[in-house]
């Protein structure tokens, strides 16, 4: 698996980094997920890097410009209910993209820390042959994403699959390494320490979908 880490160096990327992480500003929904849907534009910024282009020529008034355009043809996909805000920051940049929903919960069926995924409501277009760009502002253990990659893959087969996260505990990128392909693109714009013992990511955020929507029954 390639791995991008986004947030090495200074940049604008690590200032929402840090206000989606402070709890002074967490009673403003709308800012959390504002912030959110930036750091989704930068993240699909950096990922367009690796896409392919053509060239292309654009009539101006005055003239002819050689260019180039994105050559792939994309399809988001976002795991409900937190990647909302993230899968807009990507639309905002990819803005002839397909779209997909896939919801996906931690279900303790013993009211204790084990549980299994389940992945249940599906939205998704043909991802055959075009790059599925699979979105989740959380990484923790990374079941989440492996079951919903695992349910993606029973509906076609992608030509590429770039994978993008806001923030990840080494835990979940090495559970990724070990059940995705090897030629995944995995995007972390910022890395943390650690699961807890309830695997939560720490120091994390909090509930990322909570924060946006409010609490959850």
């Amino acid at each position: 698996m390639q791995i991008h880490y986004l947030s090495e160096g200074n940049s604008v990327l690590n200032h929402f980094l840090g206000q989606i992480r402070n709890v002074n500003v967490h009673n403003d929904s709308m800012r959390f997920r504002r912030n959110i849907e930036r750091i989704g534009e930068i993240m699909a910024y950096e990922l367009s890097k690796e896409l392919h282009y053509a060239p292309i020529e654009i009539q101006t008034p005055l003239g002819i410009k050689n260019t180039t355009e994105i050559k792939d043809q994309l399809v988001l996909c976002s795991i409900l209910r937190a990647g909302l805000p993230l899968h807009l920051g990507f639309l905002n940049y990819f803005d002839s993209a397909e779209n997909g929903f896939v919801s996906a919960f931690r279900h303790h069926p013993n009211n204790d820390d084990y549980f299994d995924i389940l992945v249940q409501y599906q939205a998704l277009a043909d991802i055959n042959g075009k790059n599925l760009v699979l979105v989740d502002p959380m990484l923790a253990t990374g079941q989440s994403i492996v079951a919903v990659y695992n349910k993606l893959m029973e509906r076609g087969t992608p030509k590429e699959i770039h994978i993008a996260v806001v923030i990840a505990a080494p835990e979940g990128i090495a559970h990724l390494e070990e059940y995705l392909p090897e030629n995944c693109h995995l995007w972390v714009a910022s890395l943390d320490e650690k699961l807890n013992e309830h695997s939560y990511i720490v120091p994390g955020l909090g509930d990322a979908g909570d924060l946006a929507y409010g609490e959850k029954l």
